[in-house]
């Protein structure tokens, strides 16, 4: 995925209602982005730190910036951080129509947003004439309180939860069921869960793993002309 225009750099002033961020531009102008992001941002929202915005050619939106990317140091130096939870759909759909991630490829339709279980929609439903259908379930990954170690969640997610149940349903209905996580963070070489941030999300987990379940975790590849899904990372226990 490449950004369709040059990112603009600014100073973050403060993150703030979640979904708004103060920021100054190079010539001292102090403007107010949209965060597309509902979690914590646990370690990436420190004023003072570097961002990245995007600017929309809606000239109706009423926030035209966005905020993309933040550089952040974990301990192995400075690095560029993807925020935007609305990313990775649109990038692990390009990785499967690609036949990228392996585990998922040789399906022969890839339909998004599928309603299942208790009135919800499922990231993506992999179909096939010759074995039973994929649900496919994505969640955002950015937490990393570790060098080299990113965690899912930032924040308490009941809806997270939710889903890892109904993805246990539809593996006992006879389908399979997988949770991708996927890590906007480049210098990420393990995943694991942050059971001490939600530790109903972590039973919910090793209940739907024990269920039939699949997991896997990948990174992503982060630069400010663009962010491509790069490799699987481990996941521990």
């Amino acid at each position: 995925m490449r950004f369709p225009a040059p990112l603009i750099p600014a100073t973050l002033v403060k993150r703030y209602k979640r979904f708004l961020a103060d920021v100054v531009l190079p010539d001292g102008t102090t403007i107010t982005a949209h965060v597309a992001n509902p979690g914590s941002m646990i370690g990436l929202a420190a004023p003072g730190s570097r961002v990245w915005l995007s600017k929309s050619g809606n000239p109706n939106r009423k926030l035209a910036h966005s905020w993309e990317l933040i550089e952040v140091d974990f301990g192995g130096g400075r690095e560029l951080v993807g925020v935007n939870t609305a990313h990775p759909n649109p990038l692990v759909g390009a990785a499967l129509a690609a036949g990228a991630i392996p585990e998922l490829a040789g399906y022969d339709a890839i339909r998004r947003e599928v309603k299942y279980g208790k009135n919800s929609r499922v990231d993506f439903l992999l179909e096939s004439a010759v074995r039973p259908a994929c649900y496919v379930e994505i969640k955002n990954v950015h937490l990393m309180r570790t060098s080299g170690l990113a965690e899912f969640p930032d924040a308490r997610t009941e809806r997270g939860a939710k889903h890892l149940d109904e993805l246990g349903d539809m593996v006992a209905q006879g389908f399979r069921a997988v949770m991708l996580f996927l890590i906007q963070i480049g210098s990420a070489k393990e995943f694991k869960l942050a059971r001490d941030i939600d530790p109903k999300y972590g039973t919910a987990f090793d209940r739907a793993r024990s269920r039939g379940v699949e997991a896997m975790a990948w990174k992503c590849r982060i630069e400010q002309g663009g962010i491509e899904i790069d490799c699987p990372v481990p996941i521990a226990e």
